[in-house]
């Protein structure tokens, strides 16, 4: 089973979210994380950018949302939605859409913000919205998960937080590493679940 973590970072921090959930998928037998990223938007015009970033993630298609048996989706909180990089690369997902390609799928989604109530949990809940129109089976972290009860930094029960500092320096705490990884998990162990009808018939 693979797992694609699709998430836009300017500063970082939701880059590292991301490998932490990607940890958090691979510590499930036969479950591999797949990282990309998207590109940054012009405010004037169409931004061009290189086909393959210069480090981290590369640039998400469309065939990785196709190919991949969960996703798990991310982005910093901007005035409490995500990014417009995310929503622009979501906007070109139509065709999936039509499909019903991403129907039946499992999703989840987290967040990195630079304040305490920098609108984590509205960020995370626009970006289960269209997956919610895709079809997809959207979770979240249960406060059966000691650290949700614990954390004081970051943690939701809609997908992982984390607070990063207005200048997006402060590193993740063990409690928001210790979500993220659960989430991962969390979310790699029902694509294995929803697969075994298909896999029992096959």
């Amino acid at each position: 089973m693979e797992i694609l973590i699709l998430y836009y970072s300017r500063d970082g921090a939701t880059a590292d979210m991301a490998r932490h959930i990607g940890r958090g998928v691979e510590s499930v037998a036969h479950c591999r994380a797949r990282l990309r990223t998207v590109p940054a938007v012009s405010t004037v015009c169409e931004a061009v950018d290189t086909a393959i970033p210069d480090s981290g993630a590369p640039f998400a298609q469309l065939s990785d949302l196709t190919e991949c048996d969960g996703l798990a989706m991310g982005s910093p909180g901007y005035f409490g939605n995500m990014a417009s990089p995310l929503k622009y690369f979501l906007e070109t997902t139509t065709s999936l859409w039509l499909s019903g390609q991403m129907c039946g799928k499992p999703a989840a989604v987290f967040t990195s913000t630079g304040t305490y109530h920098g609108g984590q949990e509205s960020t995370l809940l626009s970006m289960m919205m269209p997956l919610l129109h895709h079809g997809m089976v959207l979770i979240g972290i249960p406060y059966t998960e000691e650290k949700l009860n614990q954390t004081t930094t970051g943690g939701t029960p809609y997908g992982a937080s984390h607070i990063a500092g207005i200048d997006g320096k402060i590193p993740m705490s063990n409690d928001e590493k210790a979500l993220c990884k659960a989430l991962g998990a969390r979310l790699a162990n029902l694509a294995l679940r929803l697969d075994k009808p298909s896999s029992a018939q096959r």
